[in-house]
Formats: C-alpha cells, sequence, structure tokens
C-alpha cells in the first residue's frame, strides 16, 4: 500500500476494491482507524475536495463516498438493520442464528396479525369498533385516528376458538410513516373501502404499502347500508391494482359489510382466517426469549413509559429484562387491551409493557437481554448510534464555494421547533409532515427536539437559548412551565388534529420567507412642450395618456422605445398655476422630474410603484 500526496499530506491509498464498512453517522476519526491514517490529514483531503468537517464531525453517506473514492477505498455505510445486527453480536445475541436452529418440533400455531388500513373516513376505526364492541372514534380528536392500537379479540371458526390480533392503524395522509410501519408487522392486511365513495388516494397508498410488504390482503367493502353504495364497482376499481375478487376469478377475498350495522362482521373474520389458513404458515416458537415489535408508546403520569409491543416469537414474561430501540428495563407488569393484568404474553399477542426507562419509538424492535446490565448496554449503544446517524443526517454540507454565502448566513431564516406529544409514532408522524413543508428557498425548518410527554422545563430552556417555538400535541406544559415560558417570552402551541399544526407551521415559514415585489405600472404620460425654469430647471408640459399621475411616485423616461432616464421622482405636479397631488388620463400638466433635465419633446413618462406578491 502506497502513501501518496494529497494537498501535501500523506495518506494511504487503497487499490479501489479495499471494502471499508462504516455504522450511520461515522467521523473522519472512525475512517481513520480503518484505514490506519491521520485523522487531520483526512481534514486536509476532504478540504482540498470542496468539503470541510471536522475530525469529530458525523458525516454523511455520500460525503464518505467522495472520500473513499479519492483515496481508492470502496467505503459503505451500513444500513441500520445490519448495523443493530453487528451490535447485538457483541452480546453474542445471534437472532438469525436462533431461527435457523429452530426445528418443526419447536414451532406451535400462533394468531395471525391484521392490519386494518384504508383512505381516511371509510370507517376503519368504525369497523374495529363493531368487531370488539368498543367505542374507540369517539375518543379520536376530529374523529380521525392518531394513534396505533392492537387488540386481540376470540372467534369461532369451525368450531373452535381462534385468536385474530388487529392492528388499527391511522387513516390520514400525515401518517404514512405510521401505517407503513404497521403494515412491517402484519400477515394480513384489511383494505377497507366504502362503498359510496370508492378507490382514494390513500385507499392505493394503503394498498402499495401492503403489496410491497408482500402481505396477502382482504378487501372488506364498507357502508353497504348507505344509499347510493356500489360495492361491485368498487370490485371492478380494485381490479386496476391486481386485486382481483374470487367471484371474478382472482385470489383476493372481498367482504361486504355495515360497520354501523354490524352486518358481516362475522363474515368478514371468516375471511381473514380462511386466507390465514390457506396462504400463511403462521408458526412460531414459544419457548425462547421474546422478540417483537414495539407498536406504540407513551409516557404516562402514574406509571411512567408505557409501550405497547407485539410479541412475534417467544415468550415475554413479568420479569424479563428487555431493551425496546434505545429504550430498556426490566418488565413489572403486563396489562392486555382491557386493562387486565397478565403474567405472560405468547407469540402475535399485543401488550401494554410498564417498566421500561424511556419511551421507544413506535415500530423499534424489542429483544428480552440475558440481564439488565446487557439490555441497559445495547439501549445505550443504540441511543449513541441513532444520535450519530441524526447528527449526519442534520449536518449542511459546505462547499468552498459556498463558503461566503455560508458566512452571510444569518440571510437565512431558520424556523426552530420543539415537538412534544403523548405518544411517539404521533410525534414522529408529525415531524415527518413538518419536514415535507416546501416554501422555498431562504427559509430553513429545523426540528431540535422531539419528545414523548408534558412540556418540562427543559424543553423551555433549550427553546429559549435557540429561539424555538414548542408543539404540543395531545399534550399540556408540567407544573409551573407555562409561567417559565411566558416569562422567557417562549411560544408554545397545542394540538389536537395533526394537519392545523401542520397549516400553522407551514403559514409561519411563508411568513419568514423575505417579501417579493412587483412592479405595478401607475400611468404614463406624453411630453407636448419643454418649458425651462430659473428655479425648477426642465418642465414637462405633459398630456396623460393612461392611467394617472401621481406627485412623490417613481418614474422612468423612454425615448423612441429606449430608457434614457430610470428611478426618477415625480418631484412637482402643476396644472396651470396650481400644485396638484395627481393628474388623470386625458388632462395635461407640468411635469418636474426633480434634478433630470434631459427632456425633449414626443418623450413617454411612465410612473410605477412596486407592490409585495402575495405568496401562494
Amino acid at each position: 500500500m502506497q502513501a501518496p500526496t494529497i494537498g501535501g499530506v500523506q495518506v494511504p491509498r487503497g487499490d479501489g476494491s479495499t471494502v471499508i464498512r462504516l455504522a450511520r453517522g461515522a467521523s473522519l476519526t472512525d475512517l481513520a482507524d480503518k484505514i490506519n491514517a491521520n485523522p487531520a490529514s483526512l481534514v486536509t483531503v476532504l478540504f482540498h475536495l470542496g468539503e470541510m468537517a471536522t475530525a469529530t464531525q458525523s458525516l454523511d453517506e455520500d460525503t464518505f463516498k467522495l472520500l473513499g473514492s479519492e483515496l481508492g477505498y470502496d467505503v459503505q455505510v451500513v444500513s441500520p438493520e445490519d448495523e443493530d445486527r453487528e451490535l447485538l453480536e457483541q452480546f453474542h445475541i445471534d437472532l438469525d442464528a436462533e431461527l435457523e436452529a429452530e426445528t418443526e418440533d419447536d414451532l406451535e400455531e400462533r394468531p395471525p396479525v391484521v392490519t386494518v388500513m384504508g383512505h381516511v373516513d371509510h370507517g376503519k376505526t368504525k369497523l374495529l369498533d363493531a368487531i370488539r364492541s368498543a367505542k374507540v372514534v369517539e375518543s379520536e380528536a376530529g374523529g380521525i385516528t392518531q394513534h396505533i392500537g392492537a387488540y386481540q379479540i376470540v372467534t369461532t371458526h369451525e368450531g373452535v376458538d381462534r385468536p385474530i390480533t388487529f392492528i388499527d392503524t391511522p387513516g390520514h395522509e400525515a401518517f404514512t410513516a405510521m401505517r407503513a410501519r404497521g403494515a412491517k408487522v402484519t400477515d394480513i392486511a384489511v383494505l377497507v373501502v366504502a362503498a359510496d365513495d370508492g378507490v382514494m388516494p390513500q385507499t392505493i397508498e394503503a394498498l402499495n404499502h401492503a403489496q410491497a410488504a408482500g402481505v396477502p390482503i382482504v378487501v372488506a367493502v364498507n357502508k353497504v347500508d348507505k344509499e347510493g353504495s356500489n360495492p361491485a364497482k368498487i370490485r371492478q376499481q380494485l381490479t386496476e391494482y391486481n386485486l382481483v375478487a374470487e367471484e371474478y376469478g382472482g385470489e383476493t377475498m372481498f367482504v361486504d359489510v355495515s360497520a354501523k350495522q354490524r352486518l358481516n362482521i362475522d363474515g368478514l373474520l371468516e375471511a381473514i382466517l380462511l386466507t390465514a389458513d390457506a396462504a400463511l404458515d403462521l408458526r412460531a416458537n414459544p419457548d425462547k426469549d421474546a422478540r417483537g415489535v414495539a407498536i406504540e408508546a407513551h409516557l404516562d403520569r402514574g406509571r411512567g413509559p408505557v409501550a405497547t409491543v407485539l410479541v412475534q416469537s417467544g415468550t415475554l414474561a413479568v420479569g424479563d429484562s428487555i431493551v425496546a430501540g434505545a429504550a430498556h428495563g426490566r418488565v413489572r407488569a403486563m396489562l392486555d387491551e382491557h386493562g387486565n393484568t397478565l403474567d405472560v404474553a405468547l407469540p402475535s399477542r399485543p401488550v401494554q409493557v410498564l417498566g421500561l426507562t424511556a419511551v421507544p419509538n413506535a415500530g423499534d424492535t424489542f429483544l428480552v437481554a440475558p440481564d439488565d446490565r446487557t439490555a441497559r448496554q445495547i439501549g445505550e449503544r443504540r441511543e449513541a448510534a441513532a444520535r450519530a446517524a441524526s447528527l449526519a443526517k442534520r449536518r449542511k454540507r459546505i462547499s468552498l464555494e459556498d463558503l461566503n454565502a455560508a458566512l452571510a448566513a444569518g440571510k437565512v431564516s431558520t424556523l426552530n421547533l420543539i415537538l412534544k406529544g403523548d405518544v411517539s409514532g404521533s410525534v414522529e408522524a408529525l415531524e415527518d409532515a413538518l419536514l415535507k413543508i416546501d416554501v422555498g428557498e431562504g427559509v430553513d425548518l429545523r426540528i431540535i427536539h422531539r419528545g414523548v410527554g408534558a412540556i418540562t422545563q427543559n424543553d423551555v430552556n433549550l427553546a429559549t437559548v435557540d429561539d424555538a417555538i414548542i408543539i404540543g400535541f395531545n399534550v399540556r406544559p408540567a407544573e409551573r412551565v407555562a409561567e417559565l415560558a411566558d416569562r422567557e417570552g417562549v411560544d408554545m402551541r397545542f394540538y389536537s388534529v395533526i394537519y392545523q399544526a401542520i397549516e400553522d407551521v407551514e403559514n409561519a415559514l411563508k411568513g419568514m420567507l423575505k417579501p417579493e415585489f412587483e412592479e405595478v405600472q401607475l400611468g404614463t404620460a406624453e411630453v407636448r412642450e419643454v418649458f425651462r425654469s430659473s428655479k425648477f430647471g426642465n418642465i414637462a408640459g405633459s398630456l396623460v395618456r393612461s392611467g394617472e399621475i401621481r406627485r412623490g411616485t417613481k418614474a422612468r423616461l423612454v425615448r423612441d422605445g429606449v430608457v434614457v432616464g430610470e428611478n426618477i421622482e415625480i418631484a412637482g405636479l402643476r396644472r396651470f398655476k396650481d400644485d396638484v397631488t395627481e393628474v388623470r388620463e386625458g388632462y395635461e400638466c407640468g411635469i418636474n422630474l426633480g434634478g433630470f433635465n434631459d427632456i425633449q419633446i414626443d418623450d413617454v413618462v411612465e410612473t410605477y410603484e412596486m407592490r409585495e406578491k402575495p405568496r401562494a
């Protein structure tokens, strides 16, 4: 391996095929360790490539690719899944090896996990409502489901009691991320389509999520009791998206239901179980440490962090040491959807877990660790990795050409936000939606902190330092925090419906944009005579051709179609011997152009003003 000189420093060079694997959010120091180089020399090389970074700064994948190609290395940033797998292997936890070691005798039948998806207001929650005879929809703000809930019901199929786990995903478009996550943990997707409304954009979106996850789909055609409903039209529309009904010779089961009238709910449950039995091998090993996914999580005032987890394999028991994402702890208690305590949770069972030290993110995987110490170490390492990845994503790439612009960064307005919500899924979805707002150059949106639970003193202190606005989603400030925010002048906004928050932030961003002005012509006048005055200079005796000429407005002088005087002011206007403020079309007047005296007969005086353009 040779050590070439780049920009005056010696750096070990690869042969072009040497693969270097780095974790997300790695720094130049991490790369230097892998290739046995001095971090300072890599800083210099990057500088010569037109990028600036410190040795310990978290960098993005593009920057590493650029540096790697210059030095002859194939730098690969590992995926979050690979990164987590490598981390767990350091603690002698190999999930892949566990699966390979399982034999047919270890596997036992488990209930199907069903995700209910579809367009907003097509009756998903009412359908679940009918299935489990609970009143969920009444407690949702705006009638829109804003959290993921998981419930298990038992139905009798062919004389046998069969449990089914349902996951209710929100239908509003801002929750795409949450709905996609719902499809990842599911075995079967129930696509709810209103018979009176038809296939809508979010129906297709939900369908794409389910098909991308490779799960079988059962279509529930809802609201068949309503006037104007047309279930046959729904079947026809969905054939365009490769969902062909069984009665048309396809493989997809369509079930006509009415959630409101509770019609044919048993038929839907039967279709789910028939699809599960025909298309899926639903078995898991209950005799091992539990593995699964956190579907939802929130901070309970009396009980601390509460996570709704779905056990995918193994058995979760009270007393187990678990780690979910960066959160860890010991299972103090487990509750089912009705609030009853459980000692163990078998595969496909959703339970609420108490005892974690922090609130995990919705969608985080959880596993049972050998002991509390291991769980804590895994959680801390995951948290550090997530922080580094977040810093890399947030880093603004500054090139040498942009350096002057970066130094004058005061010209770019930044709106800093702190997001707090009642559950992690809502916060994540709100962040996702806010970051998609685009109002053009010159305004930047940064989310400097997000969390679950009440707005605390720390949030207000952070907002004070960074001039941030605090957005509370279904949460309120803790005791005396409102007074502190008032004293410090921190703006706190509270919302219970997500698109109200998005709308307000978008309007705030538009308000921060520098105003755009456009020129509006006011009037034109043709010069008929030029009078010379010792006191005022040349006076243009003119006839107003269009609009009106007003004193004090900006003007330009045009001669034979060419502008000969720009940015002139109408210093004075006279009609006969009287000073006037404006002269309308068709009238004659004397125009004094201040110090501008190059006026000839047949010149045209055009007056205009700059008006602020309203933003779309």
